[in-house]
């Protein structure tokens, strides 16, 4: 999928942020890196990112000041980034609203796997009674749209079914007669290229908001999203 996760990097020390802007943006993320530590709440709602990588000791208020006023505001995942002499131990960190934790030095493969992991469990895949969540993405069942960089796009029934069940088993190839029974329940009066002429109508107007090559096809068996 082209669209990039956003991290946001609060490091009191500018060096170390910069190196881990620049591995992580080498793996395809958009980062940005906090150089304003009096207003770090408000540089994280303008920026609206996917994760926040917080170190614990910052000017002015510590990590865990801003931990607390992000965590007020949404459920975005936070590692922190711990020195090793401040002695921080996972349930400190799970109490103070984080989901993980790094004890500086540490490996940056090591980091990228946490940020991967963290990235899975928390945006993949999250369904409640009336929304859809998957990567950064949010579908609205009741208003039938996605909502995907700020902008909501509205979905007809068959395009917005269609995602739905794509979206439900990510990575896995769901079989073209299996999605027309769904659609219409029935395979057997409806002419395949109905279908083809549905996905080929919603990736262009996904196409239109940035999100290219998000439907993917398995040639002559079905379509899929990637896990």
């Amino acid at each position: 999928m082209d669209n990039k996760w956003k991290i946001f990097i609060v490091e009191d020390d500018l060096v170390i942020g910069k190196q881990l802007g620049k591995f992580l943006s080498s793996w395809g993320y958009e980062i940005l890196i906090n150089e304003n530590f009096e207003k770090v709440f408000e540089t994280y709602k303008d920026f609206k990112p996917d994760l926040v990588l917080m170190d614990i000791t910052l000017p002015f208020f510590n990590g865990y000041h801003w931990c607390s006023m992000i965590r007020n505001d949404s459920k975005v995942p936070i590692i922190f980034l711990s020195a090793a002499d401040e002695n921080l131990n996972l349930i400190m960190a799970v109490n103070m609203g984080a989901d993980d934790y790094l004890v500086k030095p540490f490996n940056l493969d090591v980091l990228l796997a946490k940020i991967r992991a963290l990235l899975r469990r928390s945006y993949e895949y999250q369904k409640d009674s009336d929304k859809i969540r998957y990567a950064s993405m949010v579908f609205d069942k009741d208003k039938m749209t996605l909502t995907y960089d700020k902008q909501e796009i509205e979905l007809t029934k068959n395009e917005y079914k269609i995602l739905e069940i794509l979206i439900s088993n990510p990575g896995k190839v769901i079989k073209r007669e299996d999605i027309m029974n769904k659609l219409w329940q029935s395979d057997e009066f409806i002419d395949e290229n109905t279908l083809t002429v549905n996905v080929m109508r919603l990736r262009k107007k996904l196409k239109k908001y940035g999100l290219y090559d998000f439907i993917k096809t398995k040639k002559k068996v079905g379509y899929y999203v990637k896990d």
